[in-house]
């Protein structure tokens, strides 16, 4: 009733308005929302949507968030994972602070302890999905937030009484693995505390938010840890975790049946032995064996390969230019992140035009480009600003490589493939990234790094040049 008298005072009762009605109050309704949605559209490019149909959408739309939100479990989950998201880029931000602390201006350093950070996904990330479907997904994520709070909680003490960096090394490749074991928990416990209906709204949600979070993370995090130090960073990522670990705990759940240590460990030892390393070679005979998915592949390979060359030396670019740890370089991160966020979105609306290809290619002669020009312009005119506007146009720019390039392996994939298709790409896309890291890295210890970001950038943009020219049109995907 009160919903009516909203509509009643906007405006006439009209053809959205009554479907929006009928939403409100049979919210199963299949294809209801979908109908509305495509009519109101059809209306505006008229000019004939009145504005009580408007704020009829707007308001069901907010109305299904909040409904959702009510739910206690799921809402838990949310706020934690917000929480978590800050934590990270916090974590982030502190090793970057570390390195630069102890030695400044080394993009070696930066490589090595990165890669502690990314070695976890070839040697746990195949183990880990298949242990979530066995355990308790809920169990599985406050543990794992718990143990890592814990272990970011050691680091500022092991700080404190030694300058070997070793021991840090390995405490976060250890909290990094058991990341690995989290992410998917998390992706997979949602159908478990939302009913169906609410799933695609549950899921926008966690998605859209976790981005958002993401991307404002970056940016405070380099303020405070440029403010407190790496040591104040890494306390307050443990305290984010402890607070995400317990707000999960009070998620409540069917018991499920535990497992004993023996049973797990013998069962890991299995999996390491045999499922994996036979998923693993399913997967990449599977890439041989599809073209599209192996030049899909040999593209991200190469993309990868740049951002993994350019990344740390970004890093240390941005330091010694900008005379900044991390504050500078968290809000270009933060920039770079909403230029992904905006790019997505309009490559999602207009995207459908253009080849999935094309796409590729033309996003990686601009971007390429763009690196260089951000290089250039930045080594003349060292100035925030300028240096903020390039990043986003970078991230406008990159965005809809991953989008095309998800999208073709999900047209050209079998779908009872597609989980090894997409586990075989990260891997795929992780050793080209860790690879080029190390390479770059050792070679700005001896080549000026404006060198090598405008190289990286021009080869990036011959790629996707050779590739547009030679592959002009690839039947099926126009």
């Amino acid at each position: 009733m009160d919903f009516c008298l909203f509509i009643g005072k906007r405006g006439r009762v009209d053809y959205y308005t009554k479907v929006a009605i009928m939403i409100w109050h049979f919210p199963d309704y299949a294809g209801v929302a979908q109908l509305v949605e495509r009519r109101f559209r059809k209306a505006r490019v008229g000019g004939s949507t009145p504005l009580a149909s408007f704020y009829c959408l707007y308001f069901i739309y907010m109305s299904k968030f909040t409904e959702v939100l009510k739910n206690r479990n799921f809402f838990l989950l949310w706020l934690g994972q917000i929480i978590s998201q800050f934590g990270d880029r916090l974590g982030q931000m502190a090793l970057i602070a570390l390195v630069y602390s102890r030695t400044p201006g080394s993009s070696l350093q930066i490589a090595k302890i990165l890669s502690f950070t990314i070695i976890p996904v070839f040697l746990i990330g195949p183990i880990a999905g298949v242990y979530v479907d066995r355990w308790d997904r809920r169990r599985t994520m406050y543990a794992c937030d718990f143990v890592r709070a814990l272990l970011l909680l050691l680091i500022p003490v092991v700080l404190f009484y030694t300058k070997n960096l070793s021991s840090i090394y390995i405490i976060i490749f250890i909290a990094f693995s058991l990341g690995r074991f989290f992410v998917p928990a998390k992706l997979s416990v949602v159908p478990e505390l939302v009913e169906k209906k609410d799933l695609l709204i549950a899921n926008s949600l966690v998605n859209t938010t976790g981005m958002i979070a993401a991307i404002a993370g970056f940016g405070i995090s380099g303020v405070l840890v440029e403010w407190w130090g790496a040591r104040s960073g890494f306390f307050m990522n443990g305290l984010t975790f402890l607070v995400s670990g317990s707000l999960i705990y009070f998620i409540c759940k069917k018991s499920c049946p535990s497992l004993k240590f023996k049973e797990v460990s013998k069962e890991i030892v299995e999996v390491i032995s045999k499922s994996v390393a036979q998923e693993i070679k399913e997967g990449l005979l599977y890439f041989m064996k599809k073209k599209d998915i192996r030049f899909t592949a040999g593209i991200m390979f190469a993309l990868w390969s740049a951002l993994g060359a350019a990344y740390v030396v970004l890093i240390v670019f941005v330091q010694k230019t900008l005379h900044s740890a991390t504050k500078d370089l968290g809000l270009l991160i933060m920039f770079l992140g909403i230029g992904l966020f905006f790019g997505s979105l309009c490559y999602g609306k207009f995207g459908q035009r253009l080849s999935h290809y094309k796409t590729i290619f033309i996003s990686l002669i601009l971007s390429g480009l763009m690196l260089t020009c951000f290089a250039l312009v930045i080594n003349r005119y060292p100035y925030f600003k300028i240096a903020a506007g390039l990043s986003f146009l970078l991230g406008v720019l990159v965005s809809p490589i991953m989008i095309a390039s998800n999208t073709i392996i999900h047209k050209v994939s079998d779908n009872d493939m597609m989980g090894k298709v997409f586990s075989s790409l990260e891997i795929v896309m992780h050793l080209g990234f860790l690879l080029f890291m190390f390479i770059s890295s050792w070679l700005a210890e001896k080549i000026p790094h404006l060198y090598i970001l405008s190289v990286v950038g021009c080869l990036i943009s011959i790629l996707g040049a050779l590739n547009l020219a030679v592959n002009r049109k690839i039947p099926g995907l126009d």
